[in-house]
């Protein structure tokens, strides 16, 4: 082909070889983020709203919206007493539910675009919560949804229309018929999830797109292929005095054909109400971030991304700023 294609290094690549799901900074603020089976942990109906933006400084660079919500069943009755909701308690993080057996359902979508591609998706969720001891469940999660994968056009760059190209215009028919024949796919996408967890710990496994592109429709010719996902994680909190307490914790994420992603993280809370956290993602990434509780029925998150990749001589970084609602609390 005389006219090529360049279709921003970062799509192609995370299209064929790397991670082809969004990338969290906050995940341990939230981890129904990366994990079916955390859908109702807490007994209120829990949203989560944010907004990512990667390599800031790249043309078309990388950026996500997404919204997850999850919600009980059957909630303790006890905890939603009248004269408790009333009541004028300090304003705190929410703690967990445990010693039960809980039903949830969640739901979550996702709009993610790098490059010249963009990925929506849409899934609900159930997750079963069982007792192990009084502090501790474990649960069981599944989701199912669709995801919609499409080509753009209008962000795609040729070679003979870059800056400084002074060549005659050249008219390539195998580019133009790729073009006419680029629409969208559909993709079924089913996740599953185990999490044992309590007020102070936490472990999950979970995997996304299980199906592959077994189930899909739709037209057009690039060739998505996606790929499953692996995800483990795992966190303990530490009381350091009556105001502090510290949460190491750690993400591994595994795709076929594509690097291990490792990250681990400190968290430091204070008050029960504010944290601070830094992470290190393996050969990518330093990650500061911090957040709180606003209102009983508020809390906010911010982290910024520092790559340290060869990227970071044109990046101004990354960005994610979250905004959780707590509805029943």
């Amino acid at each position: 082909m005389k006219k090529l294609l360049v279709v921003a290094a970062i799509g192609l690549t995370s299209v064929t070889f790397g991670q082809q799901l969004p990338q969290y900074s906050q995940y341990n603020r939230n981890q129904f983020m990366v994990n079916p089976g955390a859908a109702g942990m807490y007994d209120f109906t829990d949203i989560t709203i944010g907004g990512r933006y990667q390599w800031a400084g790249f043309s078309n660079a990388p950026m996500t919206a997404y919204a997850y919500g999850s919600t009980v069943l059957t909630r303790n009755k006890a905890r939603y007493n009248p004269s408790l909701r009333t009541s004028n308690g300090p304003i705190i993080a929410p703690e967990v539910n445990t010693g039960k057996l809980k039903h949830a359902l969640g739901g979550q979508f996702i709009t993610d675009q790098y490059g010249a591609f963009r990925k929506i998706s849409f899934a609900g969720t159930y997750a079963i919560h069982l007792p192990v001891t009084r502090k501790h469940n474990l649960s069981f999660g599944t989701k199912i949804g669709l995801s919609n994968s499409m080509f753009l056009q209008d962000r795609a760059t040729v070679l003979t229309s870059m800056p400084g190209y002074t060549g005659p215009s050249i008219n390539d028919s195998e580019y133009d018929a790729f073009i006419a024949n680029q629409s969208s796919l559909n993709f079924l996408d089913i996740g599953a999830g185990f999490y044992f967890y309590s007020n102070d710990m936490y472990i999950g496994i979970s995997a996304d797109q299980l199906t592959r592109d077994m189930v899909k429709f739709g037209s057009g010719t690039v060739n998505f292929d996606p790929n499953m996902h692996f995800n483990f994680t795992a966190g303990y909190k530490i009381p350091l005095n009556d105001n502090l307490s510290l949460m190491p914790s750690a993400l591994i994420k595994y795709m076929p054909r594509a690097p291990l992603t490792i990250e681990g993280a400190v968290q430091l809370e204070y008050n029960e109400r504010f944290w601070l956290s830094t992470s290190y993602r393996h050969a990518d990434a330093v990650v500061v971030g911090l957040g709180g509780v606003i209102s009983n029925k508020f809390k906010f998150g911010y982290s910024f991304d520092m790559s340290l990749s060869k990227f970071n001589k044109y990046s101004f970084g990354g960005h994610e700023l979250i905004l959780g609602i707590m509805l029943g609390r």
